[in-house]
């Protein structure tokens, strides 16, 4: 259920009643700054954050448990270091922090925290003798990748009903949505 109640399983079109969606933007129209301020365009805003905080809030739960499933003591923010190293491979831990936009002493105590538990090793970077690369362990790898074919079943089960044009649309946008993010 919604927060405020309402089935979350309907899909609302853009302007139609009760959407969310302010009736008078134009499709793929954009949205000026000044526009903003004046609050001229806010449904749309409103109807994003709103459901941006649900999806958030999830997705804090679902990595608190799928991190647990990897190590009981890890912490839920573990999750998305994991990803990263399983996609990325080897990589500096000032890149990581950049990545995931947190300062190195976080950074730090959390590798450390991953490196006592067995899941995540570090090497010296040939590159750069003074630095270090971190990467997943074998054992790291292993129940990671257990844990993330886990979290993609239920995707799909989530998203059965969807076809998977849109799937890869929200996938798109989602995408769209961090780059901008990430550039700031």
């Amino acid at each position: 259920m919604h927060e405020g109640g309402k089935d979350e399983g309907h899909r609302a079109e853009s302007g139609a009643p009760g959407s969310g969606v302010d009736q008078g933007a134009g499709v793929g129209g954009s949205v000026d700054q000044g526009s903003l301020d004046r609050g001229t365009v806010n449904h749309e805003f409103l109807a994003l954050e709103r459901e941006l905080t649900v999806l958030l809030r999830r997705a804090r739960a679902s990595s608190g448990e799928m991190v647990r499933e990897v190590h009981p003591d890890l912490e839920s923010s573990a999750y998305g270091l994991l990803v990263r190293l399983e996609e990325r491979g080897r990589q500096r831990a000032t890149e990581l922090a950049a990545y995931i936009g947190v300062g190195k002493a976080t950074m730090s105590r959390q590798l450390r925290a991953l490196e006592e538990l067995g899941l995540v090793a570090r090497e010296p970077d040939p590159a750069d003798g003074r630095a270090w690369l971190v990467h997943l362990t074998e054992v790291g790898r292993e129940r990671f990748g257990t844990v993330r074919d886990a979290r993609r079943a239920r995707y799909v089960r989530e998203l059965a009903s969807w076809e998977r044009a849109e799937v890869a649309e929200l996938a798109r946008l989602l995408h769209r949505l961090n780059r901008g993010v990430e550039r700031g």
